[in-house]
This record gives structure tokens, sequence and C-alpha cells, in this order.
């Protein structure tokens, strides 16, 4: 057949087919692809097509778009399932050490990763194994960091330990005996720094449990600042424990803790220094426009001094994120001989790979040897998320106060207004009005928690438990405020918010300046001779402008006659000066000098002629009447100011009335503490000074001190504590300032070993606080395990608190432990995140009217328009009066009550701001709003599901069988440690065999409720001539588990809608050749056929596949792999995936980067690995 001749193609031509001429007829004809030989249907002429002439004419078929390809690339692209975080701890390579008296876990990505060979040989062996002191785990840990600090960093530094255990776990115990271990070795001078100075007891109790007892304790703060090792101070040796706030003082002679430290400690000496709870250091890199904080600085530079000490960072969250990092130098993660210059570029590194690089960094600090992180298990602890919703008094208590703060901002707004320029730091004041107005609404969440709270606590003491409470503020502020200002004997208890409130109102409410009262007689003078002391030499309207700051501008006309007068020098020594009327000579005495503008007249001259004496300050007609027109005018003006400022007084005090009669809530902690029986039974553990208790007669309270005569103030929390571990008191509340490193779990050595019941009222900003709080009653050595009640309002506002501890808490868990699904799961509170900017993004432009809603917001409907409508009104109105929507205009006419405005830049994705000004809304649109947001939220991660865009962070991958192919190979070795970046290469089998399908579906339909739309379906369209078939089984709520011959159960599942409109039921029979057919095809080839363009590097639907994983240290040859996986194709492909994959046939877990079989040898080639793989 020849090539067809360029001819207008004639109507009926099927595109995706090929157009050839009958080489008889010369008809156009339809050839399908793939047909070598036909009949024409016109001439009946036989045909044979010559495929090797054919192809250079003809572009290739267009490509057929297979739907269920596209459906399973989805599923394989939204990674596997997450399966269980946690696994159990033992020593890999020690068994030195009795077992540790408490579960303890690990999270299982750590647990993939196997530490160094332990190569140190302890000094104090065979004392830690006869008297038991320490458990093997804590020994582990003294061989690693013994066995870091004989290496040195490239630069010279001697190498650091991150000791990362949990709270609870001992770490105090574990520092004491690494003291212990060096004390021995002659290195006899340690620094422990640590959060409080209460602590020091605790180091010297855990020195003595090691059996360190002839070791000193010396706490900085109680020494002088001269040299410690002098005569007068006498300190040769043993452990000097000081804070973080003490490492950065300084004397008044302005003599540093840090140089007295440096002094004592010898620059080349080698001995211990402990950062003890090092995460109060953090923030040395401060996100953009902050100042790094003293305490980072003063850590970094005390590590910098020192290089040959063996420095151990400790803390349970000390690598929360990863800028907290910053002042981990000695961990040699980045500067020389890595693959990142310096911290930023690593940070950078970081945070583009998302949360699973975090958990790489970990893994990667197990395998080097220097770093630790076991956690007590959680097991047998609950957690309980309760919602408390408001009562209904307090729901209208809200309300008011959230239309009053919209009113004063309303009043302050006009204030400010009323006073124009003078007021330069209205800043300020609306940097304090939101601050105000934010915790404020805190305090108002908190209080109407406590009813909750006291029940929850009464239930549990009668349960025969006890009770621990934590807050994060105590309201001691407004407490002392209050005092002051009423004196120390009070009706009843202080309402924090409303003294906040009065005290904002009283502190910043803009008021006009007070203005001078008006002049007498003497201030006549006062003026007249302030015109006589002016240097003559000024014009008389120059002398005016000076006296400008109180007088009018309307009286700035002056008689330009005079203004040249006075230029002879008035002081003149001549006996003789000329009359400024009759301008004839006369004697100076003779003369009368005008005590205002200065000239000399003769007493005749002057009308009336003056002919009593006169006193020194007489003024001429011109400049009295001048003056009185003056006064005149000032005085209207004053009178004017005054009123003013009366007016402006009269308001305020009115807005402070209303405070005073607004029925406000009571301080929690006095409340709390009042209801569940007094400070007699309840044990406070806080920073506060004093407190307020009720009298004995039960009317009033009064104001003491919280410690009494046999108490000092320093040791109040240390018996507060004991009375409660020994059962004298059952109920502890603890506040963050006073409990931090405080123990209070049911300990087995303690009297009162009854459950602990610990109660959140109040969320701590930050993650790392929550888990600090949580580890107060959950420790070693505990009898039980604690119940934990995390207690929210139904405010959507307040969940905002929630969702930033959530957010910490799931990078908490996936840094310092290699896991992000460690800590407990509040993730779903997680709005801060880049969707959460998302999301706010598009709600403000909806509501701006910029843009429509991608989601219908709540309780409207799309079938009535009017409904949205009036919620984007309702909520522009919102926006409006929390000040997030500014500028605004009010409509009139018909378009009165509609507003116009914008939203500035910065605020369009600050969901910090939104969430916390959204608190400042009445319930229902706070409520509604919030609702709003979070259904946009969800609608944005639906879809990065479904795209494969979402970071989920360690990965499961799952399969039939997975078994290790060939052996692993090396691909990198780190010179120091010895650990190894290592190459595995998996086969698995996805399938599920017809047996084992029909086997599920038959198992099922035994079940009577089952679904009667359980069973097999084909799919309606056919690709490359074939159906695909699949099983669904009804899952939760209507969805439906999916299952295909070629890949297993899918991962989402499917709703009813989509599977009648992709798929139709089919037969047994059909089914089962069917399924059979596509479990045989998809062993060797994707879902795209033999044409896919990826070749055999295309792993969609492909039963059996080859996984690279890279196991072992991943950081060294990062900027490798991310240059390899930029290159790929496959959307999914270009992301870092970290996966977990455990063989099938013995068991051995792998956790290591995914690498595509398309990158493979690249990666290789650039790691200048050249060997054959397939050898």
């Amino acid at each position: 057949m020849r090539p067809p001749p360029s001819q207008v193609p004639a109507h009926g031509i099927d595109p995706s087919k090929i157009q050839l001429p009958c080489a008889n007829c010369k008809a156009i004809l339809n050839v399908p692809h793939g047909l070598s030989r036909f009949a024409c249907p016109q001439c009946k002429m036989e045909l044979a097509v010559d495929l090797s002439r054919i192809k250079q004419f003809y572009p290739p078929p267009p490509e057929e778009v297979n739907e269920v390809a596209i459906e399973v690339e989805r599923e394989e692209d939204g990674g596997g399932v997450v399966g269980e975080t946690f696994t159990d701890y033992r020593p890999p390579k020690l068994s030195i050490g009795p077992p540790h008296p408490d579960p303890i876990v690990e999270t299982s990505s750590l647990s993939a990763v196997q530490p160094p060979e332990p190569t140190y040989d302890l000094q104090t062996k065979d004392y830690l194994e006869t008297s038991k002191a320490l458990s093997c785990l804590q020994i582990e840990t003294l061989v690693y960091a013994c066995q870091r600090h004989l290496q040195h960093l490239e630069n010279g530094t001697r190498a650091g330990f991150f000791l990362g255990d949990g709270a609870g776990v001992g770490k105090g115990r574990t520092i004491a005996g690494l003291i212990w271990e060096n004390w021995h070795h002659g290195r006899r001078k340690a620094l422990w720094i640590s959060v409080g100075s209460d602590l020091k007891f605790d180091a010297r109790r855990d020195l003595d449990d090691v059996g360190a007892t002839c070791i000193e304790v010396h706490a900085l703060n109680k020494l002088p600042y001269s040299k410690l090792d002098s005569k007068s101070v006498g300190i040769r040796e043993g452990v000097v424990f000081l804070t973080y706030s003490s490492l950065i003082a300084s004397s008044e002679k302005g003599r540093s803790r840090l140089q007295q430290l440096v002094q004592w400690y010898g620059l080349d000496y080698d001995g211990l220094i402990v950062f003890d709870e090092c995460h109060k250091a953090k923030n040395l890199v401060p996100e953009a426009g902050g100042q790094p904080t003293r305490t980072g600085e003063a850590v970094l530079e005390i590590q910098a001094r020192l290089p040959e000490a063996r420095v151990v960072y400790c803390s349970a969250t000390g690598a929360s994120e990863p800028r907290n990092l910053g002042y981990m130098v000695r961990l040699g993660l980045w500067g020389a001989g890595t693959s990142f210059e310096d911290f930023r570029e690593f940070l950078g590194a970081l945070d583009k790979g998302g949360v699973g690089a975090l958990e790489l960094v970990a893994m990667d600090m197990k395998a080097r040897g220097m770093y630790v992180c076991r956690t007590l298990s959680y097991k047998g602890a609950e957690f309980e998320v309760l919602e408390v919703p408001l009562e209904a008094k307090m729901m209208e208590i809200y309300k008011k106060a959230a239309e009053f703060w919209a009113e004063l901002r309303v009043e302050l707004l006009s204030a400010s207004a009323f006073l124009g320029d003078e007021k330069p730091n209205s800043s300020q004041l609306w940097r304090l009005y939101w601050a105000s107005h934010q915790r404020f609404f805190r305090y108002v969440c908190m209080s109407a928690k406590v009813p909750a709270v006291v029940s929850l606590a009464k239930q549990a003491l009668m349960q025969n438990k006890c009770v621990v409470i934590g807050l994060q503020s105590t309201g001691e502020a407004r407490t002392e405020d209050a005092v002051t200002r009423y004196g120390i004997e009070l009706d009843d208890f202080i309402s924090g918010p409303r003294e906040l409130l009065l005290k904002f109102v009283e502190e910043n409410y803009p008021l006009p300046e007070k203005p001078e009262s008006l002049p007498g007689e003497d201030s006549v003078k006062e003026l007249q001779r302030k015109r006589h002391s002016a240097t003559p030499d000024v014009s008389f309207k120059g002398r005016v402008r000076k006296a400008a700051r109180w007088k009018p501008a309307s009286d700035d006309e002056s008689d330009e006659s005079e203004s040249d007068s006075g230029r002879e020098s008035v002081e003149s020594d001549d006996e003789f000066q000329i009359c400024n009327i009759c301008n004839s000579e006369a004697e100076r005495k003779k003369l009368l000098q005008c005590s205002c503008c200065g000239q000399l007249v003769h007493p005749a001259c002057v009308v009336p002629p003056v002919t009593d004496a006169i006193s020194a300050n007489w003024s001429c007609h011109s400049c009295t009447e001048k003056t009185e027109e003056y006064l005149q005018a000032r005085h209207i003006y004053v009178a004017e100011l005054l009123r003013r400022y009366e007016g402006a007084i009269e308001r305020k005090s009115k807005i402070l009335d209303i405070i005073r009669t607004f029925d406000l809530p009571n301080n929690p902690l006095d409340d709390i503490i009042d209801q569940l029986g007094g400070p007699e039974n309840v044990a406070e553990i806080t920073g506060r000074r004093g407190m307020l208790v009720r009298a004995s007669s039960g009317k009033g309270v009064t104001y003491q001190a919280r410690n009494t005569k046999d108490v000092t103030m320093e040791m109040v929390n240390m018996h507060e504590k004991q009375l409660f571990m020994d059962g004298k008191k059952l109920v502890a509340i603890i506040s963050e300032a006073g409990s931090a490193g405080v123990s209070l779990q049911a300990d087995r050595r303690a009297l009162n070993q009854k459950r602990r019941v610990h109660v959140t009222l109040e969320l701590p900003w930050s993650a790392d606080r929550a888990i600090q709080q949580f580890g107060r009653t959950h420790r070693s050595n505990q009898a039980s395990a604690p119940e934990y009640r995390l207690l929210f309002t139904n405010l959507g506002g307040e969940r905002r608190f929630a969702s930033i501890v959530a957010k910490r808490l799931e990078s908490l868990g996936a840094l310092t432990q290699g896991d992000r699904r460690a800590g407990p799961s509040l993730s779903a509170y997680n709005y801060d995140s880049s969707y959460g900017k998302k999301a706010l993004l598009m709600m403000y432009r909806g509501i701006m009217e910029q843009d429509s809603l991608p989601v219908v917001p709540p309780n409207c409907s799309s079938e009535n328009p009017a409904t949205i409508r009036d919620f984007i009104e309702k909520g522009k109105a919102a926006l409006v009066s929390v000040g997030i929507v500014r500028d605004t205009v009010g409509g009139n006419g018909k378009d009165s009550g509609k507003f116009s405005g914008r939203i500035v830049d910065s605020d369009m994705h600050d969901v910090g701001r939104f969430l916390n000004r959204l608190l400042g809304l009445p319930p229902e649109i706070q409520n509604r709003l919030f609702e709003l947001f979070v259904s946009i939220l969800d609608h944005l991660l639906q879809n990065a599901r479904l795209e494969g865009q979402l970071d989920t962070g360690i990965v499961d991958m799952k399969a039939n069988t997975i078994e290790l192919q060939g052996s692993p190979k090396t691909v990198h070795k780190d010179h120091m440690s010895g650990a190894s970046t290592v190459l595995f290469t998996f086969v698995m089998d996805r399938g599920i065999t017809w047996e084992a399908a029909s086997a599920l579906l038959s198992e099922k339909q035994r079940d009577v409720s089952g679904s009667s739309a359980n069973g097999f379906y084909e799919s309606k369209r056919e690709w490359l001539g074939r159906r695909h078939f699949l099983l669904a089984i009804e899952g939760s709520s209507g969805m439906f588990k999916i299952f295909r011959p070629a890949v297993g159960e899918a991962l989402r599942e499917m709703s009813t809608a989509e599977l009648k409109d992709k798929y139709r039921k089919t037969s047994l029979e059909k089914a089962h050749s069917g399924w059979k057919d596509e479990y045989e095809v998809s062993s060797k080839q994707c879902m795209h056929g033999p044409n896919c363009k990826l070749g055999s590097f295309c792993t969609v639907g492909r039963r059996i596949q080859e996984v690279n994983v890279l196991g072992g240290l991943i950081l060294p040859i990062w900027g490798t792999i991310e240059k390899a996986l930029s290159k790929q194709a496959r959307q999914s492909h270009r992301r870092l995936r970290v996966v977990r994959i455990e063989t099938t046939t013995d068991n051995q877990r792998i956790v290591g980067l995914l690498v595509p079989s398309a990158v493979v040898g690249s990666v290789l080639q650039d790691l200048a690995w050249v060997q054959d793989i397939d050898d």
C-alpha cells in the first residue's frame, strides 16, 4: 500500500484509528491499530498493512486515558498504612545491669536502626552491677556517651552526646552516673546546668543513689562572683549546679558568671558539661525578624570557649522543631566535613524535606552513636479529650464580653481620633489592646471549665484516686494589682478578667492633656516678663510664636509697628536715652521702660500721662491691650480644652463603672482551691508568692503569703509536693513555673500510691511544655499509670490552643523520637500548617467576595443562596469587629448595613491571628466561622491526599510477600562512627489470588447483616481490550473497601455513588476468569499496557515490583539524593519519602528513603559508586 495522498479527511473519520486508502478503489478506510490483514468493505479486495512503512507517516495513536490506572496511581502515591508506632525497648548490644522498672518503648522507626558496636569499658561497671543503682538502659547510655566523648569533630572540638529520653525515664540518675564515671578517670570538675534551682536537691539525690556521696554539689547562686578556687570560696572540685538564667547573670561590677565558670574550669580541661532540660536554650536561630535569646547565645559561647569539654545535651523535648537544634553544635550534623555548610543550610534542607526528614535526622544520630531516645510506655495511661460545653450563664457572659470588647474598640478608635496627632504611640495602644483581648478570653475559657474540673476531681477522689490539675497562668499579677488597690481584705475572690480590663482601660484610655489653669494676676506679670526677657532683636511676631504652645492660632495678628522697636541695646550704660514717642533725649532715670516690649518713654508722653509712682513691671498701652486680648482668647480656648478633658475623664469613668458591674468569673486557681476544700486539702505547686483564702467565718477573703513560719518561700513548693506524695493532701495544682522537673507520679517509694488523674485545665502554648507537664505524673517506678483528661470548651477559637500543641506534639513525636505518631494524637487540631494558611486565604477571599467559597458555609444551603449571602454579611461584620477587616466604609441608601474594607496581606495567611481574634466573637458566629475554616481545610487536605501531595511522614510498605533480593550493598561509610549507608532491594508481591478474594467474600456473606452490594465488580469501560475487576465490601458508613487482583486492598474507601458510576456487578464465573487473567498479566506489566512511556520503571498497578530503599546514614548523602529525585517524571517520586518495610520471610525491618527504580542508577553514580548493580 502507498502512503495516502494529502487530502481533506472526509466525514465519518475516526481519529483513534489509522486512515488508509484502499489500494484498489481508493476509498479512505478507518483501520484499527494492530490490524494487519482485512478486506476492503467497499470493493471486497483483500488488503495487507505494511506497518514498517506506515510508522513514519503517522503519529502514534492518542493514548486512551485509563481511569482505573489513574485511580490506582493515586492510591499508590498516598503511601501505605501507618502501623503501630512503638516497640518495646531492650539495649540491643549490651547486657549489663538489671532491667528497667517500667516498660520502656522506642518508636518503631528508631528501633529499625542499630547503634554502633560498644567498645568503651566502664570503670564503674562492677560497682553498678552489684549495687543495681542503674538499669541496663541507663548503663547503655553511659557507655555510648563516654564512647562518643572519645571522638573529635572535623573542626577540632570534642564530639557531644544527645540524651533524648522522655520525661520520667530517669535522665537525672543517668547524668549522675556519667559524673561518677568521669570522676573515676580523675576528671573531678563538672558543670550541671538546669532550669530551676530547686532541682539541685534532685541532683544531690541522684548522685547519692549511684553511690557518689563523696561528690559535693555547689549551688552557684549562693556563691560570690570571685574566683571559685580562691581561698575565700575554696571550691577545687565537685559539681557546680546552676540555672540557665544564672549563666547570663553578671554582678554590679560587671563580672559575669560565664567568665567565672570558664576561669574555674580551665580552657583545655576535658570534664563534663551537662545542659539539662536544654530546650531552654532554644530560639538561638529565631524565626524571621526575631532576636536570638541571650540564653541560646551563652550556651553557644561556653561551648566555644571550652573546646575540650565533654558536652551532654539532655532533654525530652530538645528537638521539637529543627531550628531548636541550633545550639547543639557538638553533634557535628553541619559544618566542616558534612554535606551542610552551616546550620541555616541544614535547616533549609529539613524544611524542604518535611517531617519525614526530621525522622531521618533522629535515626541518623542513633546510627552514629550520639543519640538515645527511649520513652516511658504510655501503656496503661488513658487519654481522654473532653469537650466542656459552656453553661447558659457562661454563654451569656461570653456574649456580653465579646460585645463589650467590640464597643471598647470603637470607643478607643474615636477617642484616639479626637486627639489627632498628639498621641504618637497608637500602635502601642493597639498592641496592648489585642494582647489584653486575647488574655481576657483565655481567662474566661479557663473559668468556664472550672465546674467541670471540680466535678472530675471530686469524682476521682470518690473512686479512691488522687488528682493533679495542670494550668499555665496563676493570675498572680492581677491578684497583686487588686490587693494594692483594695487592701488585703476583700469581699470575694478576684476576677482575673475584670482586673485585666480595669487595668487596661485605666492605663491606656487615650486622654487629651490636662490644660494649664488660667493666668491670675501673677501669671499676667509672668507673661509680660517672658516677653521682656526675649531677645530684643526678634520681631514681636516671632515672640508670639514662642508662646504658641498654648496660644490659639487665630490670635496671631500682631502689630507690625512694634516689630522693629527696641533695636538699641537696653542694657546701655549711657546716662541719656531717647524717648520713643517724642524722640527727645532725657536722663535714663526719668524715662519709663515697658516691661514687655522694652521701649523707653517720658511719663508725660504716655496717654493718659503717668503721674503716680509705678511698679517695676509697668507695661505700655499697646502691650497691655495685647495681653488682655490674648487672655480673653486664651480663656475661651482653655475652657474648651477643659470641657473636652472632663468629657473624656467622664467617659473613661463610665467605662470603668460598666466593667465593675460586669458579672465576670473569679480567678480559676483560687476558685478551684476553694471549691476543693481550701489550702488545707490542696497542694499548690506554682510560682506565686501569695494567695487569697476564704475567712473561717465563710464571709470575705484575705490575702496571705503561701509559706508559713516554718517553711521558707524557697522551699514552699518542695514542702507542698511532699505533703501530696505522703498522701496528706490528695489534690495538687501545678503551674508551669512551679513544676519544672517535679515528680508527682504514683511512686512505689511514696506513701501516696493512688492512681493519678491528671486534668489539664489549660493546655500550654507549646507542646514541649505539654509533654513536660504530662511527664510530671508519668514517670519511672510508678505503681500505676495516670489518666489524662484534656479539657476544651466548645468554642471554635479555643481549639486554637489545642492546635498549637497538636502541631508541636506531632513534630515532637517526630524529631525527638523519629516518628510523628509518637505523641498523643491531637493532630486533628493542627491548623497552623501550610494547608491551614491556604484555607484561611480562601476563606477571607470568599468573605470579602473576591472569590467564591470552595465549600458551602455551615447552616447554609446551596439551593438557597440568600442564606449564604446572609452568612457572608455576618462574617464580614464579625471580622470588622475584631479588626481583621480594616479601613471599613459603611454603605448608605439600599446598601446600608453593608461594609467594604480590606484585609492587609500579612493577615491573609496569619492563622494564629485569625484564631486569636476569633475568640473575641460571640459564640454563635465564632463557631460558624471556625467550622467554615475547618471545612475548607478538610477540603484542601482531601485534594492533596488524592494528588499524592500530602506528607504523611513514615509510610509502611505492605504486601503479601516481601523478600530481600540479593545482599545489601554499602554505598557510603562514615569514618568517625563506622556507620554506613546501605542500599536494599526488595521484591514485593502485592496481589490477591482469586481463592483469597472469594474466601473473603464468602466470609462476609455468612454475616446476615452484610450489605447486598458486596461482591465482584467489573469496570464499565474497556482499556486495551480488557475490563478491570475488583471486589467491593461495605466498610464504614456507606463507603466500600476495595480489593484489586494486582495491588490488594486499596487505601482509599470508595463511595457507593462512585462505585455505581464506574463499575457494575458481575457474575462469579465472569469475575473468576477476569480476576485470574488480570492477576497473571500484572506480574510483568503495569496498568498502562505494554507500550507504557516509562517502560519497566512504571509500577502503577504492577503486582510484582522491585523496591529500593536506602537505609542507615542518610544525612551525609542528602544533597545527592535530592538532586537525583528532582529530575523525576512522576510528581510523587520527586518527594523524599521515608518508608518502613518488613520482610515477610524473616521479619527484618528496614526504615529508609524510598528510591524509585528509575533513579537508582543516577544516585549511585553521583555517590561515585560505579560497581555494577546487578552483580
